[in-house]
């Protein structure tokens, strides 16, 4: 939430719904490289990174950060490309660099697998993840933790051992989620997925769907979800279109009444849809965390207390208004980590 892992295509691609969803159906930002990122491409290219910029932005400490705790310390971030880790991985490169840091940015990389590979190896410093992302495509489970806290402490504990330490998870849950626009809601009533399984026993007309292609086969989307509550969405009636485009067609109610989206994706309120209650607990956690190098951690243990206060203020409704201003409003996520940053108090500028 994060390929739709999402998101999610991410998933088995990039982790998350959003992760493997995300697929992301967002725009893909490409970085300027410096001349010091370019001498380093060639090792980059192994991990799927490619060549960043040094954050040049003239930025100090707000409400952390006081004595530059990581002056002198060189640090890189990464993220992958859709549009809500491209923020976050801003926000982490903008927190360091006001602590003291030089920081070479090398988010929006192509694949879930890139940016894990980096930080798993050194190339780079961090990145914000998903629980759910970790849990499912790195580590392999097939079954999520329906707690979100020790679906956090398992993967803590089990990626300890691939060299990477997870900092406190936020709240922010980029899962998967049906949708529904408003005007449909009232018409039949749907609040929650077990509505919509009755309703699609009771009414297979309006029992229809728009979903992508990765959704309609995974055993964590279309399927895993009609098998737990019981929906019997005919052939028909399922469409599988572009991530974007599932949007758009549940908001206009054709050619199908509900939509398989990531949770926190700014277009949800911007198109005026409903989200609608997971009240079996199907979908896994995708919570967000700094996913760090362990090497880092022993060296920059301050790091810690640099992230805790942004990862705590983060939530989903947060995370569809950040998501918005770029993909609805076509601001450039740097300027919107930044703002929100600077908004928050958590680093001045000048």
């Amino acid at each position: 939430m994060r390929t739709l892992h999402r998101r999610r295509g991410e998933r088995q691609q990039s982790g998350g719904p959003a992760g493997t969803r995300r697929r992301r159906y967002g725009r893909t930002y490409a970085l300027a490289a410096g001349t010091t990122a370019l001498a380093l491409s060639g090792t980059l290219s192994g991990c799927g990174l490619v060549s960043g910029s040094p954050l040049a932005d003239n930025v100090r400490p707000g409400s952390v950060g006081a004595g530059q705790p990581l002056k002198g310390a060189q640090l890189t971030v990464t993220s992958k490309e859709f549009t809500e880790q491209i923020i976050l991985g801003k926000m982490m490169g903008l927190v360091f660099r006001a602590a003291g840091a030089t920081v070479v940015d090398r988010t929006a990389v192509q694949g879930s697998i890139g940016a894990r590979s980096a930080v798993e190896s050194g190339t780079a410093d961090g990145m914000y993840e998903y629980t759910g992302t970790s849990w499912i495509t790195y580590l392999g489970h097939t079954k999520p933790v329906p707690d979100p806290m020790k679906q956090w402490e398992a993967v803590r504990e089990e990626d300890r051992k691939h060299g990477i330490e997870w900092l406190p998870p936020s709240v922010l849950d980029n899962t998967y989620a049906l949708v529904v626009s408003d005007q449909l809601q009232k018409k039949y009533g749907t609040k929650t997925l077990s509505d919509v399984a009755e309703l699609s026993r009771r009414n297979p007309n309006a029992a229809s769907i728009c979903v992508e292609n990765e959704f309609a086969s995974r055993q964590d989307g279309l399927k895993g979800m009609a098998e737990k509550y019981g929906m019997r969405f005919p052939a028909g009636q399922v469409h599988k279109m572009a991530g974007g485009v599932v949007y758009t067609q549940t908001a206009k109610g054709k050619p199908c009444v509900f939509g398989a989206i990531a949770a926190t994706d700014g277009r949800i309120p911007a198109l005026k849809l409903r989200i609608l209650e997971d009240d079996r607990k199907f979908f896994p956690n995708y919570n967000v965390a700094p996913e760090m190098n362990s090497r880092t951690m022993k060296e920059h243990p301050e790091i810690a207390g640099l992230l805790a206060p942004v990862t705590k203020k983060l939530n989903n409704k947060i995370a569809q208004k950040l998501n918005a201003k770029v993909d609805v409003e076509g601001q450039d996520p740097h300027d919107v980590a930044k703002d929100w940053l600077v908004k928050e108090g958590i680093i001045k500028t000048g």
